[in-house]
């Protein structure tokens, strides 16, 4: 069979259609989405799921031990966890496709934070979220919604997730003590 520009082309179209398709099958879910309920257990076993925590505001964040990104988000999220209270915010920490004993490691050196972790060892629940790149946080509303995604993290984007965390809280919650 003869080499024609025409035959490459479409053999690359056909290539490109079909990796675009097997991507998009597992698309993160977006602001306004149900994003999937089962999250995984959590270090007592616990089985974790959004609808679980119906009437708070949820943060899911996937991360591993080997980004560093994700070692210094963990901190803060702990600190909004503390000041803001589990009535009203869950933080879910999940730790993604990392052997148990680094995943240990970093619960383990991090005791003082009062996350939710979770091992998702196979990577099953990234996979449901549709994650790529780590950091990846989802804020999610008291109905159940996504109402925020975002990928990475660095210090100067601390206003917008104050922000956007705050906006989702009832009043209530803003006008009392921290961390009470």
């Amino acid at each position: 069979m003869p080499f024609t520009y025409r035959g490459l082309l479409a053999t690359l179209l056909l290539v490109f259609s079909a990796s675009v398709a097997s991507a998009g099958s597992r698309p993160q879910p977006g602001p306004g989405d149900i994003p999937p309920d089962a999250l995984g257990k959590d270090r007592e076993g616990a089985e974790q799921t959004i609808s679980g925590h119906r009437g708070k505001v949820v943060i899911v964040t996937f991360w591993a031990s080997w980004c560093g990104p994700c070692r210094r988000e963990l901190p803060v999220l702990g600190k909004f966890q503390r000041a803001i209270g589990r009535e009203a915010l869950e933080v879910i920490a999940i730790n993604v496709k990392e052997p148990r004993k680094d995943y240990l490691e970093v619960v383990r050196a991090n005791k003082d934070l009062d996350l939710t972790w979770v091992h998702d060892s196979s990577g099953a629940t990234s996979v449901r979220y549709g994650v790529q790149a780590l950091p990846n946080m989802f804020i999610i509303d008291r109905e159940g919604k996504v109402a925020h995604v975002h990928r990475g993290y660095s210090e100067d984007s601390l206003p917008v997730f104050i922000r956007e965390i705050t906006d989702l809280l009832p009043p209530e919650v803003l006008q009392r003590p921290a961390g009470r």
